[in-house]
C-alpha cells in the first residue's frame, strides 16, 4: 500500500511547465556537455519532494518456510502471536489489522508471524488448524493459549497481555 501511495505521489508530479532542456557541448575534446536548465524549469527542478513516509518498526512478518518459522518463532526470545490465515477468508481479512493493532500498542514486547495456510499447510497441520482465522500464542517454543475466529479489539488486548504475562 505504501508503494501505491508513492507511485501516486510520483505520477501525479505537473509536468505543466516542463520543457526541453537545452545541452551546451563545450568546445573542448573531451565530450564533456552540462546541461543547463531554462528559467521555465527552474520551479520544477526547486520543488520540494513529497516528505519520505515515516519508517516503523515491523512488529509482524511473514513466515517464509519450516526453518524460518524455528528460527523466528520457536526459538524467539520474545512471545510470538502466530496468525494462520488465508488470502481468501474474509475474517482473516478482519482480524490482521486488529492484531498488528494489538501488537503495536506493546512497543516490541511481542511480535506476530503471519502463516498462510494454503502456502504453509504441514505448519497449519502440526499445530492442529482446522479453521481460519486460528491464533496461536507462543512464549520460548511452548504454545500458551489460542482461539478461533474473530475477536474484538479489547478482547486482543487481553489476549496479547495474557501472553506477555500482565
Amino acid at each position: 500500500m505504501a508503494s501505491r501511495l508513492l507511485m501516486r505521489r510520483l505520477c501525479s508530479v505537473s509536468v505543466r511547465g516542463f520543457c526541453r532542456l537545452p545541452v551546451t557541448v563545450s568546445s573542448s575534446s573531451s565530450y564533456s556537455s552540462s546541461l543547463t536548465a531554462s528559467p521555465a524549469v527552474q520551479p520544477f527542478l526547486t520543488r520540494s519532494l513529497p516528505r519520505p513516509l515515516p519508517l516503523s518498526r515491523h512488529v509482524s512478518f511473514n513466515v517464509q518456510d519450516q526453518e524460518d518459522f524455528t528460527d523466528r518463532v520457536i526459538n524467539s526470545e520474545l512471545p510470538v502471536l502466530i496468525d494462520f490465515h488465508a488470502q481468501w477468508c474474509g475474517p482473516c481479512k478482519i482480524l490482521g489489522p486488529r492484531l498488528e493493532k494489538a501488537i503495536a500498542k506493546q512497543k516490541g514486547r511481542v511480535t506476530m508471524a503471519k502463516v498462510d495456510i494454503d502456502e504453509h499447510t504441514d505448519l497449519a497441520i502440526e499445530y492442529g488448524v482446522s479453521a481460519v482465522p486460528t491464533v496461536i500464542a507462543m512464549r520460548g517454543g511452548d504454545v500458551i493459549d489460542q482461539f478461533v475466529g474473530i475477536k474484538d479489539e479489547d478482547q486482543l488486548d487481553s489476549f496479547v497481555e495474557k501472553l506477555i504475562g500482565q
